[in-house]
């Protein structure tokens, strides 16, 4: 059970990647991992578009400068701490453009509720990341590309009813990512009602 807590430990984001290609067999294992998520009646309506193509992966990473470019770094001054800042605008700028693997993770609306599916997509993205990281490899979730979500779906061929829900980069860490930093367990759990502490 230790590799599993040493998994979560070590989960985290990564915004720089080395030029090195990600296996398919190793893809395999990390979204068949993430197909093992529950959802809402078992209906597991999410939908992966791996991403390789050179001009498919650019584009999706111009998408994401360019909502971060038009708001997204404002927004996010004053909210982040400068070493944070200067990480995500890194990434958003540059940095998951050299991702070799861009997974779009969609919820399908044919398969479920257009309510329930986030619930149901989600679990399977964390178990994506999860594995992601068991396998060595560096990801992060992003949504700034789907503020564009029609030239997301427009680029991908999807369906009316397959919904972009978010932008994963995937591949080898171009640096060693460290443990990553979370809030105690005494400043967000309660026992019984809020404020009591756990």
């Amino acid at each position: 059970m230790a590799e599993f807590y040493d998994v979560l430990r070590a989960q985290r984001a990564c915004r720089s990647f080395a030029d090195r290609d990600v296996d398919d067999t190793v893809l395999d294992k990390v979204l068949w991992a993430a197909t093992r998520a529950p959802s809402a009646e078992n209906r597991q309506p999410w939908v992966f578009v791996v991403v390789r193509d050179d001009a498919t992966r650019r584009a999706l990473a111009d998408l994401t400068r360019r909502t971060w470019e038009e708001g997204g770094r404002a927004h996010s001054v004053g909210r982040l701490s400068e070493r944070l800042l200067a990480e995500v605008d890194h990434g958003a700028r540059e940095g998951l453009a050299g991702a070799p693997v861009m997974v779009v993770v969609c919820g399908d609306a044919d398969r479920g509720h257009a309510a329930a599916l986030p619930a149901s997509v989600f679990p399977a993205l964390q178990n994506l990341l999860l594995s992601a990281t068991a396998e060595g490899l560096g990801s992060v979730l992003t949504t700034l590309a789907l503020v564009h979500g029609d030239e997301v779906a427009h680029l991908l061929g999807l369906p009316d009813h397959v919904r972009p829900m978010a932008l994963v980069p995937l591949g080898w860490p171009a640096a060693p990512q460290g443990e990553a930093r979370r809030r105690p367990l005494s400043e967000v759990a309660h026992r019984d009602r809020y404020g009591r502490g756990w």
